[in-house]
Parts: structure tokens; C-alpha cells; sequence
């Protein structure tokens, strides 16, 4: 298992140049870069001044020297220095991405938990009310967009009837300690998490479901009920161990999600997260920023496959990597 998963690091490093190229074009061919942007906002910066600047950061230089410069940074870890922070990317990235991952962890507790119990006994019980009843709420949740359910529950929850708070990680002006401090942060997660669960549940609701109906729709499951093995045995070895294997690549692939926030959700609720942060680099400008951060983001994609290849093995013996 080792020498595969070394295989597959290997493999990988292809991919990993490729999108590297591909980020640093998307960003570096944009029209505009942070000091222009200055020229509109600043009229006492001169023309003069903005071409002493991107002289000075390397922005004059050909496209193939600032890739090769941008690479080697890379490569010694080094992501560059945020315009707008002034400060190291990885030291941006390592301040706003815990606040993010705090939120997506635990939308991906409910989302799956949710969906996995919603999924199975609907899939199980197909055209009753209770299926029914799933498909609409699937329906209606991947119907709406994330910034009118987010400014709906602001509305209903936080200025029509205020048991929860408008936006921000913690009531301003607090000095909460220990317990204090983990709950109101957690106060202030509610609406966040609510929204972003909300959204993604239906999609994963829907899939669990068309898997689950696929599975025991095979000839193996109705053979184990042939043979007389007790429903719960047939649904536990039969059908969830084979529903499993496919929700394995959708769950790995949702890991660098974690990492990554929910930008306009974020920016909503006023959540301090590396989503919010990004956003606001690509308004700025900020490129350094939000290539760095994409380029993380594409590392953990990357890393997310492999895992996804060596949990099949763990989950189906009969997957073998040789």
C-alpha cells in the first residue's frame, strides 16, 4: 500500500505543475494588477510612482521570469507577500483558514449526517410520503442561492425575532474566557452553519438516495433475501458497504472544501474566514493572495484523490493496488 501511495505522490507532481501554470496565467492575464487599481483610488500616487512599484515587486518583468520567480518561491514555501496584509501569504492563509474550517467541519458533521439517514430511509420507503416529502425539501433547498437563504435567516432570526446575532465570531467588545468564549462562538455559528447545511444537504440527500436504490435493485441483494438472511443483515453487509464506496469519493473531495470557507456566505454573516478574505483579494487585487491560496486549495484537491484511492482499498478488499 506504501509503495502506491509513493506511486501515486509521484504521479501527482505532473497535475500539481499543470495547475500551477494554469493559476498563474488565470491571475497573471487578468486586466489590472494591484497599483493600477491605486491610480483610481489615490490620485496623489503618479504614474511615475506606479511604474517604480511594479518594477519594484517584478510586475514588468516577461511572463515566463515571473513564473519561474513565483515557482521557486513556491517550492521553498514561500507563497509571497500579501499587498493587502503586508504580511506573508502562508501567514494569512494559517490566521483565516481555522475559522473557516471551524464552520465547514461542522456543516460536513450535519450534511452528512443528515443526508445519510434522509437518503437511505427514503430511498428505502420509495414512494411514500416520507419520500416525497424528501424530494421536495431536496428540491426546494438546491433552488435557493446562498446569499437570499443567508439574508432570509438574517431577516427572520436575527432582526425580526433577535435570538441570534447579525454577523461577526464574538459579541464585540466581550472578553469571554474558556466556556464563555466556546459558546459564544458557537452562538454566532448558528446562522452560518443553518444556511450553509441547508444548501448543500439537498444535492447529497439526492445522491445517497439513487445510490442506495441502485444497490438494492442488484441481483446479490435480492439473493440475500432469497437465502432468508434477516433485512437488517441484508441492509448492513449487503446494501451500506456498497453504497459506501462511491460516497467515499465525494466525501474526500469535499475535504479541501474545509479549507476553503463559503465566500459569499462568509461575507454575509461577516465571518472572519479565509473565504471572506480571499473575496476581498480578488477585489484588491490582491494576487499574490488569492494564487497562493489557490494553489493550496489545489494541493489538498490533489491530496484528496490519493485518499480517496487508498480508503477504496480499505472499504472493498477486492480493490487491489498493486
Amino acid at each position: 500500500m506504501w509503495r502506491y501511495v509513493v506511486r501515486r505522490l509521484l504521479e501527482s507532481i505532473p497535475t500539481f505543475i499543470g495547475a500551477s501554470i494554469v493559476i498563474f496565467l488565470a491571475y497573471s492575464l487578468a486586466p489590472g494588477d494591484v497599483f493600477t487599481s491605486r491610480i483610481l483610488n489615490d490620485t496623489n500616487i503618479t504614474p511615475e510612482r506606479i511604474a517604480e512599484l511594479r518594477a519594484l515587486y517584478g510586475l514588468d518583468q516577461p511572463l515566463y521570469l515571473r513564473y519561474l520567480h513565483w515557482m521557486g518561491q513556491v517550492l521553498r514555501g514561500d507563497l509571497g507577500i500579501s499587498y493587502m496584509f503586508q504580511k506573508p501569504v502562508t501567514e494569512v492563509i494559517q490566521t483565516f483558514m481555522w475559522n473557516s474550517f471551524l464552520i465547514a467541519a461542522t456543516v460536513m458533521f450535519f450534511e452528512w449526517l443528515f443526508a445519510l439517514f434522509i437518503g437511505f430511509f427514503s430511498a428505502l420507503k420509495q414512494y411514500s410520503w416520507f419520500d416525497s416529502l424528501v424530494t421536495l425539501f431536496v428540491y426546494a433547498t438546491m433552488s435557493f442561492p446562498s446569499f437570499f437563504l443567508g439574508l432570509l435567516l438574517l431577516k427572520w432570526l436575527a432582526v425580526d425575532i433577535p435570538i441570534f446575532p447579525l454577523g461577526g465570531m464574538t459579541t464585540t467588545g466581550s472578553d469571554f474566557t474558556g466556556w464563555e468564549h466556546i459558546l459564544d462562538v458557537a452562538h454566532h455559528m448558528v446562522l452560518p452553519v443553518l444556511t450553509l447545511t441547508l444548501l448543500s444537504i439537498g444535492g447529497l440527500t439526492r445522491y445517497v438516495r439513487a445510490n442506495v436504490l441502485e444497490v438494492i435493485r442488484q441481483d446479490f441483494v435480492r439473493t440475500a433475501r432469497a437465502k432468508g438472511l434477516r433485512e437488517r443483515i441484508v441492509l448492513q453487509k449487503h446494501v451500506f458497504r456498497n453504497v459506501l464506496l462511491p460516497l467515499i469519493t465525494l466525501f474526500t473531495l469535499e475535504l479541501p472544501g474545509l479549507f476553503a470557507g463559503a465566500m459569499i456566505t462568509e461575507q454575509i454573516f461577516n465571518w472572519p474566514g479565509i473565504g471572506k478574505v480571499a473575496l476581498s483579494g480578488v477585489y484588491n487585487r490582491d494576487y499574490p493572495l488569492v494564487m497562493g491560496f489557490t494553489l493550496f486549495l489545489a494541493v489538498l484537491t490533489i491530496l484528496a484523490n490519493i485518499l480517496a484511492d487508498v480508503l477504496y482499498g480499505v472499504a472493498d478488499p477486492r480493490v487491489r493496488h498493486r
